[in-house]
């Protein structure tokens, strides 16, 4: 299996930056991508955005152009976020995924989570 840990979270002002880091151990070569989802209470949790292998990614709209996602190398994702705003505040998770036909909107599609971390933006 594989095992991620997420770190990184914190509390910042609008405008402000954070970068949540997750690390992978286990099998992750077996994986075929890596995200980072969230969640607030009493919400479906949401995808945020996505890399495959060959680094290929992908964002949720409300993210586009403050969000960057990376692989910095085989056992850690990183997330940047600049630009916070309220709305970004939300548990973070790191996922990853052995299935085919995985894809950001749905977390069924994903078999490996961490634990997240908090990220909370105040105005």
């Amino acid at each position: 299996g594989v095992r991620l840990a997420e770190s990184g979270g914190g509390s910042v002002q609008t405008g402000g930056s954070l970068r949540l880091v997750c690390t992978a151990s286990g099998s992750i070569d077996s994986t075929l991508a890596m995200a980072w989802f969230r969640q607030t209470p009493g919400k479906e949790r949401d995808g945020v955005a996505t890399i495959q292998n060959e680094g290929k990614t992908r964002y949720a709209e409300a993210v586009k152009g403050r969000f960057t996602i990376s692989r910095d190398n085989m056992n850690t994702l990183s997330l940047q976020m600049n630009n916070l705003k309220p709305e970004d505040t939300a548990v973070y998770y790191c996922a990853a995924t052995t299935l085919l036909g995985w894809n950001l909107t749905n977390d069924l599609t994903w078999n490996y989570w961490g634990e997240g971390t908090q990220v909370a933006v105040s105005s």
